[in-house]
Protein backbone atom coordinates (compact mmCIF):
# COMPACT_ATOMS: atom_id res chain seq x y z
CA UNK A 1 0.00 0.00 0.00
CA UNK A 2 2.51 2.40 0.86
CA UNK A 3 4.38 1.67 -1.97
CA UNK A 4 1.11 2.13 -3.87
CA UNK A 5 0.84 5.80 -2.83
CA UNK A 6 4.95 6.59 -3.16
CA UNK A 7 4.07 5.48 -7.23
CA UNK A 8 0.66 7.92 -6.97
CA UNK A 9 2.63 10.58 -6.16
CA UNK A 10 5.80 10.20 -8.32
CA UNK A 11 3.50 9.63 -11.76
CA UNK A 12 1.34 13.21 -10.13
CA UNK A 13 5.54 14.64 -9.93
CA UNK A 14 6.17 14.02 -13.19
CA UNK A 15 2.82 14.65 -14.78
CA UNK A 16 2.92 17.87 -12.67
CA UNK A 17 6.74 18.18 -13.74
CA UNK A 18 5.68 17.49 -17.85
CA UNK A 19 3.16 19.95 -17.46
CA UNK A 20 5.29 22.79 -16.55
CA UNK A 21 7.96 22.05 -19.47
CA UNK A 22 4.58 21.97 -22.11
CA UNK A 23 3.80 25.49 -20.29
CA UNK A 24 7.61 26.66 -20.32
CA UNK A 25 8.16 25.42 -24.31
CA UNK A 26 5.26 27.86 -25.65
CA UNK A 27 6.04 30.73 -22.95
CA UNK A 28 6.73 34.16 -24.75
CA UNK A 29 10.58 35.54 -24.28
CA UNK A 30 11.92 38.87 -23.26
CA UNK A 31 13.15 41.58 -25.39
CA UNK A 32 17.03 40.36 -24.25
CA UNK A 33 16.24 36.76 -25.15
CA UNK A 34 15.53 38.24 -29.15
CA UNK A 35 19.34 37.82 -30.68
CA UNK A 36 20.10 38.75 -33.92
CA UNK A 37 22.89 38.20 -36.03
CA UNK A 38 22.82 41.75 -37.61
CA UNK A 39 24.61 44.83 -36.87
CA UNK A 40 21.58 47.38 -37.17
CA UNK A 41 18.04 45.86 -37.11
CA UNK A 42 14.63 47.14 -36.39
CA UNK A 43 11.11 45.54 -36.06
CA UNK A 44 8.51 48.53 -36.46
CA UNK A 45 4.59 48.08 -35.96
CA UNK A 46 3.19 50.71 -38.76
CA UNK A 47 -0.03 51.23 -37.06
CA UNK A 48 0.68 52.70 -33.45
CA UNK A 49 4.56 53.42 -35.34
CA UNK A 50 5.97 51.66 -32.48
CA UNK A 51 9.66 49.49 -32.57
CA UNK A 52 8.80 46.83 -30.57
CA UNK A 53 12.32 45.50 -31.09
CA UNK A 54 16.00 47.23 -31.85
CA UNK A 55 19.47 46.61 -32.21
CA UNK A 56 21.28 49.97 -33.04
CA UNK A 57 18.63 50.69 -35.37
CA UNK A 58 20.01 54.23 -35.85
CA UNK A 59 23.30 53.58 -36.83
CA UNK A 60 23.85 55.17 -39.90
CA UNK A 61 24.96 52.16 -42.58
CA UNK A 62 25.14 51.33 -46.20
CA UNK A 63 21.65 49.92 -47.66
CA UNK A 64 22.65 48.10 -50.83
CA UNK A 65 19.69 47.07 -53.03
CA UNK A 66 17.30 48.17 -50.17
CA UNK A 67 17.57 51.19 -51.74
CA UNK A 68 14.98 50.23 -54.42
CA UNK A 69 12.02 50.48 -52.24
CA UNK A 70 12.40 53.90 -52.08
CA UNK A 71 13.25 54.08 -55.94
CA UNK A 72 9.74 52.19 -56.99
CA UNK A 73 7.50 54.48 -54.09
CA UNK A 74 8.92 57.59 -55.97
CA UNK A 75 8.62 56.06 -59.20
CA UNK A 76 4.80 54.86 -58.56
CA UNK A 77 3.92 58.44 -56.81
CA UNK A 78 5.65 60.30 -60.14
CA UNK A 79 4.81 58.01 -63.10
CA UNK A 80 1.69 55.77 -64.29
CA UNK A 81 2.15 52.03 -64.81
CA UNK A 82 1.01 51.77 -68.10
CA UNK A 83 4.03 54.04 -69.34
CA UNK A 84 6.00 52.86 -71.86
CA UNK A 85 9.65 53.35 -71.01
CA UNK A 86 12.25 54.13 -73.62
CA UNK A 87 15.61 52.62 -72.33
CA UNK A 88 17.92 54.96 -72.32
CA UNK A 89 21.80 54.08 -73.36
CA UNK A 90 23.30 55.15 -70.31
CA UNK A 91 20.97 52.68 -68.48
CA UNK A 92 22.73 49.88 -70.43
CA UNK A 93 25.71 47.73 -68.74
CA UNK A 94 25.60 48.95 -65.31
CA UNK A 95 27.29 46.77 -63.01
CA UNK A 96 25.96 43.80 -60.70
CA UNK A 97 22.17 42.53 -60.62
CA UNK A 98 20.54 43.02 -64.34
CA UNK A 99 18.13 42.76 -66.47
CA UNK A 100 20.37 43.27 -69.54
CA UNK A 101 18.52 46.20 -70.85
CA UNK A 102 19.34 47.42 -74.40
CA UNK A 103 19.28 50.67 -75.63
CA UNK A 104 16.27 51.97 -77.25
CA UNK A 105 14.04 48.50 -76.54
CA UNK A 106 10.77 49.42 -74.33
CA UNK A 107 9.11 48.20 -71.58
CA UNK A 108 5.94 49.18 -69.38
CA UNK A 109 7.31 51.07 -66.04
CA UNK A 110 5.11 48.04 -64.02
CA UNK A 111 7.63 45.45 -66.08
CA UNK A 112 10.73 47.93 -64.57
CA UNK A 113 9.39 47.94 -61.59
CA UNK A 114 8.91 43.96 -61.44
CA UNK A 115 12.13 43.44 -62.48
CA UNK A 116 13.62 46.09 -59.69
CA UNK A 117 11.89 44.32 -57.10
CA UNK A 118 11.88 40.73 -57.95
CA UNK A 119 15.50 40.40 -59.65
CA UNK A 120 16.67 43.73 -58.19
CA UNK A 121 17.91 44.88 -61.60
CA UNK A 122 20.56 47.84 -61.27
CA UNK A 123 19.57 49.22 -65.05
CA UNK A 124 15.68 48.81 -64.37
CA UNK A 125 16.67 51.49 -61.38
CA UNK A 126 18.83 53.55 -63.86
CA UNK A 127 16.11 53.61 -66.67
CA UNK A 128 13.16 54.77 -63.97
CA UNK A 129 15.34 57.38 -62.86
CA UNK A 130 16.64 58.38 -66.35
CA UNK A 131 12.74 58.27 -67.59
CA UNK A 132 11.12 59.81 -64.39
CA UNK A 133 13.83 62.64 -64.18
CA UNK A 134 16.67 62.79 -66.67
CA UNK A 135 19.05 61.87 -63.88
CA UNK A 136 20.79 60.28 -61.44
CA UNK A 137 20.95 63.45 -59.36
CA UNK A 138 17.42 64.90 -59.75
CA UNK A 139 15.67 61.61 -59.05
CA UNK A 140 17.75 60.97 -56.64
CA UNK A 141 16.61 64.81 -55.04
CA UNK A 142 12.84 63.24 -55.10
CA UNK A 143 14.23 60.30 -53.46
CA UNK A 144 15.86 62.84 -50.21
CA UNK A 145 12.54 64.66 -50.68
CA UNK A 146 10.44 61.94 -50.14
CA UNK A 147 12.37 60.71 -46.87
CA UNK A 148 11.94 64.19 -45.40
CA UNK A 149 8.31 64.19 -45.96
CA UNK A 150 8.11 60.70 -43.95
CA UNK A 151 10.34 62.75 -41.05
CA UNK A 152 13.91 60.67 -41.44
CA UNK A 153 17.38 62.53 -40.66
CA UNK A 154 19.34 59.86 -40.63
CA UNK A 155 18.80 58.97 -44.71
CA UNK A 156 20.64 60.19 -47.49
CA UNK A 157 19.95 58.69 -51.33
CA UNK A 158 22.54 59.50 -53.94
CA UNK A 159 21.52 56.70 -56.62
CA UNK A 160 18.18 54.96 -57.41
CA UNK A 161 20.03 51.23 -56.95
CA UNK A 162 22.34 51.07 -53.81
CA UNK A 163 26.16 50.69 -55.56
CA UNK A 164 28.21 51.69 -53.05
CA UNK A 165 28.88 55.74 -51.87
CA UNK A 166 30.41 57.43 -48.92
CA UNK A 167 27.19 59.50 -49.06
CA UNK A 168 24.44 56.97 -49.59
CA UNK A 169 23.59 55.97 -46.20
CA UNK A 170 20.55 55.03 -43.73
CA UNK A 171 19.57 53.19 -40.54
CA UNK A 172 17.16 50.15 -40.09
CA UNK A 173 14.74 53.05 -38.03
CA UNK A 174 14.26 54.77 -41.30
CA UNK A 175 14.43 51.74 -43.70
CA UNK A 176 11.10 50.45 -41.64
CA UNK A 177 9.91 53.58 -42.03
CA UNK A 178 9.97 53.79 -46.04
CA UNK A 179 8.67 49.96 -46.27
CA UNK A 180 5.69 50.86 -44.44
CA UNK A 181 4.97 54.00 -46.28
CA UNK A 182 5.82 52.14 -49.61
CA UNK A 183 3.47 49.07 -48.35
CA UNK A 184 0.61 51.36 -48.29
CA UNK A 185 0.71 51.67 -51.70
CA UNK A 186 -0.87 48.54 -52.68
CA UNK A 187 0.83 48.27 -55.92
CA UNK A 188 3.99 48.66 -54.46
CA UNK A 189 2.58 45.52 -51.94
CA UNK A 190 1.22 43.44 -55.21
CA UNK A 191 4.30 43.34 -56.86
CA UNK A 192 7.24 42.94 -53.86
CA UNK A 193 5.23 40.40 -52.68
CA UNK A 194 5.12 38.46 -56.24
CA UNK A 195 7.22 35.52 -56.06
CA UNK A 196 7.60 34.74 -59.99
CA UNK A 197 7.25 37.16 -62.85
CA UNK A 198 7.55 36.99 -66.72
CA UNK A 199 7.85 40.17 -68.27
CA UNK A 200 7.52 41.16 -71.84
CA UNK A 201 9.70 44.31 -73.94
CA UNK A 202 7.67 45.96 -77.20
CA UNK A 203 8.88 43.34 -79.36
CA UNK A 204 7.82 40.19 -77.33
CA UNK A 205 11.32 39.35 -75.99
CA UNK A 206 10.36 37.31 -72.77
CA UNK A 207 12.42 37.48 -69.14
CA UNK A 208 11.41 35.16 -65.95
CA UNK A 209 12.09 37.24 -62.88
CA UNK A 210 12.28 35.29 -59.66
CA UNK A 211 11.93 37.10 -55.99
CA UNK A 212 14.93 36.77 -54.20
CA UNK A 213 12.99 37.44 -50.82
CA UNK A 214 12.81 33.79 -49.31
CA UNK A 215 10.86 34.99 -46.99
CA UNK A 216 7.76 34.76 -49.54
CA UNK A 217 8.21 31.03 -49.22
CA UNK A 218 10.01 30.75 -45.30
CA UNK A 219 7.55 32.57 -43.44
CA UNK A 220 3.94 32.45 -43.26
CA UNK A 221 2.12 35.70 -43.92
CA UNK A 222 4.90 37.15 -45.80
CA UNK A 223 4.13 40.16 -48.11
CA UNK A 224 7.81 41.20 -49.20
CA UNK A 225 9.71 43.42 -48.82
CA UNK A 226 13.57 43.49 -50.80
CA UNK A 227 16.94 42.37 -50.44
CA UNK A 228 20.50 43.78 -50.76
CA UNK A 229 24.11 42.88 -50.38
CA UNK A 230 27.34 44.40 -51.40
CA UNK A 231 30.42 43.60 -50.01
CA UNK A 232 30.83 46.65 -47.93
CA UNK A 233 26.93 46.57 -46.55
CA UNK A 234 26.68 43.05 -46.08
CA UNK A 235 23.41 41.50 -46.34
CA UNK A 236 21.03 43.62 -46.12
CA UNK A 237 16.71 42.68 -45.98
CA UNK A 238 13.40 44.51 -45.43
CA UNK A 239 10.78 41.71 -44.38
CA UNK A 240 7.62 41.94 -43.80
CA UNK A 241 3.97 40.17 -42.61
CA UNK A 242 0.93 40.10 -42.13
CA UNK A 243 -1.43 37.93 -39.55
CA UNK A 244 -4.89 38.71 -38.34
CA UNK A 245 -5.20 42.16 -39.09
CA UNK A 246 -1.39 43.07 -37.72
CA UNK A 247 0.92 44.21 -40.01
CA UNK A 248 5.21 44.16 -38.89
CA UNK A 249 7.87 45.31 -41.02
CA UNK A 250 11.45 43.82 -39.83
CA UNK A 251 14.90 45.03 -41.20
CA UNK A 252 18.35 43.70 -40.89
CA UNK A 253 21.57 45.51 -41.75
CA UNK A 254 24.98 43.19 -42.32
CA UNK A 255 23.27 40.37 -41.38
CA UNK A 256 24.94 36.87 -42.01
CA UNK A 257 21.86 34.97 -40.68
CA UNK A 258 19.07 37.30 -42.06
CA UNK A 259 16.61 34.63 -42.95
CA UNK A 260 16.48 33.07 -39.18
CA UNK A 261 16.61 37.29 -37.80
CA UNK A 262 13.60 37.85 -39.52
CA UNK A 263 12.01 35.02 -38.78
CA UNK A 264 12.66 35.28 -34.62
CA UNK A 265 11.91 38.98 -34.86
CA UNK A 266 8.40 38.12 -36.97
CA UNK A 267 7.81 35.92 -34.15
CA UNK A 268 8.39 37.65 -31.37
CA UNK A 269 6.31 40.47 -32.66
CA UNK A 270 3.48 38.29 -33.22
CA UNK A 271 3.55 36.61 -30.35
CA UNK A 272 2.93 39.58 -28.34
CA UNK A 273 0.79 42.33 -30.00
CA UNK A 274 -2.34 41.42 -31.67
CA UNK A 275 -5.13 43.93 -33.50
CA UNK A 276 -7.90 43.79 -31.69
CA UNK A 277 -11.36 45.06 -32.82
CA UNK A 278 -12.43 47.49 -30.67
CA UNK A 279 -15.92 48.12 -32.72
CA UNK A 280 -17.42 46.42 -35.56
CA UNK A 281 -19.79 49.17 -38.19
CA UNK A 282 -22.81 49.47 -36.41
CA UNK A 283 -21.87 47.61 -33.25
CA UNK A 284 -23.23 50.66 -31.41
CA UNK A 285 -26.71 52.00 -32.35
CA UNK A 286 -29.36 54.25 -30.22
CA UNK A 287 -32.35 55.99 -30.54
CA UNK A 288 -32.72 59.42 -29.30
CA UNK A 289 -36.42 61.50 -29.49
CA UNK A 290 -35.94 64.54 -31.49
CA UNK A 291 -38.13 67.66 -30.61
CA UNK A 292 -39.30 70.32 -32.89
CA UNK A 293 -40.18 67.64 -35.81
CA UNK A 294 -43.20 67.71 -38.21
CA UNK A 295 -43.80 63.86 -36.44
CA UNK A 296 -44.27 64.73 -33.10
CA UNK A 297 -43.25 61.35 -32.10
CA UNK A 298 -40.05 61.60 -34.28
CA UNK A 299 -36.85 59.84 -33.15
CA UNK A 300 -33.42 59.11 -34.84
CA UNK A 301 -31.42 56.46 -34.73
CA UNK A 302 -27.48 56.49 -34.56
CA UNK A 303 -24.70 54.11 -34.72
CA UNK A 304 -21.12 53.74 -35.63
CA UNK A 305 -20.80 53.43 -39.68
CA UNK A 306 -16.83 53.03 -38.68
CA UNK A 307 -15.48 49.77 -37.60
CA UNK A 308 -12.29 50.02 -35.43
CA UNK A 309 -9.55 48.24 -34.80
CA UNK A 310 -6.17 49.09 -32.40
CA UNK A 311 -2.93 47.26 -32.25
CA UNK A 312 -1.87 46.42 -28.36
CA UNK A 313 -0.03 43.96 -26.24
CA UNK A 314 -1.72 41.07 -26.02
CA UNK A 315 -1.30 41.22 -21.97
CA UNK A 316 -2.65 45.03 -22.19
CA UNK A 317 -5.56 45.68 -19.71
CA UNK A 318 -8.84 45.62 -20.04
CA UNK A 319 -10.66 47.98 -22.83
CA UNK A 320 -13.39 50.58 -20.98
CA UNK A 321 -16.25 51.54 -24.04
CA UNK A 322 -17.97 55.35 -22.76
CA UNK A 323 -20.99 56.39 -24.76
CA UNK A 324 -21.55 60.12 -24.83
CA UNK A 325 -24.65 60.54 -25.86
CA UNK A 326 -27.67 63.85 -25.27
CA UNK A 327 -31.10 62.36 -24.16
CA UNK A 328 -32.66 64.45 -26.42
CA UNK A 329 -31.92 66.89 -29.51
CA UNK A 330 -34.06 68.91 -32.02
CA UNK A 331 -34.57 69.07 -35.71
CA UNK A 332 -33.22 69.86 -38.41
CA UNK A 333 -31.35 66.87 -38.28
CA UNK A 334 -28.92 65.43 -41.44
CA UNK A 335 -27.95 61.98 -42.15
CA UNK A 336 -25.00 61.15 -41.22
CA UNK A 337 -24.77 64.01 -38.87
CA UNK A 338 -22.17 63.35 -35.65
CA UNK A 339 -24.53 63.10 -32.50
CA UNK A 340 -22.40 61.30 -30.50
CA UNK A 341 -19.49 58.86 -29.64
CA UNK A 342 -18.09 56.15 -28.07
CA UNK A 343 -14.54 56.52 -26.38
CA UNK A 344 -12.34 53.43 -25.58
CA UNK A 345 -9.87 53.75 -22.89
CA UNK A 346 -7.25 51.61 -21.04
CA UNK A 347 -6.44 52.40 -17.29
CA UNK A 348 -8.44 55.93 -17.81
CA UNK A 349 -5.86 56.94 -21.24
CA UNK A 350 -7.96 56.94 -24.81
CA UNK A 351 -7.19 54.56 -27.74
CA UNK A 352 -9.34 55.26 -29.73
CA UNK A 353 -13.05 56.57 -30.84
CA UNK A 354 -15.84 55.95 -32.60
CA UNK A 355 -18.34 58.59 -33.98
CA UNK A 356 -22.19 58.09 -33.78
CA UNK A 357 -24.27 59.60 -36.62
CA UNK A 358 -27.35 59.68 -37.57
CA UNK A 359 -28.55 57.14 -40.37
CA UNK A 360 -31.64 59.11 -41.55
CA UNK A 361 -32.73 62.71 -41.94
CA UNK A 362 -35.38 64.53 -39.86
CA UNK A 363 -37.24 67.55 -41.02
CA UNK A 364 -37.94 70.34 -38.41
CA UNK A 365 -42.04 71.42 -38.02
CA UNK A 366 -42.92 74.29 -39.98
CA UNK A 367 -43.13 77.64 -38.29
CA UNK A 368 -46.18 79.59 -39.56
CA UNK A 369 -45.06 83.27 -40.14
CA UNK A 370 -47.35 86.56 -39.40
CA UNK A 371 -48.59 86.47 -42.83
CA UNK A 372 -50.10 83.04 -42.29
CA UNK A 373 -51.41 83.90 -38.96
CA UNK A 374 -52.87 87.26 -40.05
CA UNK A 375 -54.42 85.67 -43.20
CA UNK A 376 -56.20 82.85 -41.25
CA UNK A 377 -57.83 86.01 -38.78
CA UNK A 378 -59.16 87.56 -41.87
CA UNK A 379 -61.01 84.68 -43.38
Amino acid sequence: MQNHNRNNTLLITLLFACSLFALFTVMIYSTSDLATSARSAALYEPETKSFIYEKNQNKRLPMASTTKIMTALVALENSELSRVVNIDRRAVGVEGSSLYLNEGEELSMEDLLYALLLRSANDAALAIAYDISGSVEEFSRLMNEKAGKLGLSDTNFTNPHGLDDELHYTTAHDLAIIAAAALENPDFQRISSTYKKSIKNSEGLSRLLVNHNKLLSLYDGAIGVKTGFTKKSGRCLVGAAERDGLRLVSVTIDAPNDWSDHQAMLDYGFSRYESRRLADSHEYAYTIPVLDAEDEMAVVRVSNTDELRQVMAKASPEIKAQVSLPRYTAAPISEGEVLGRVSFTQDGVLIGSVELKAESAVKAKQRKSIFDIFTKVKD
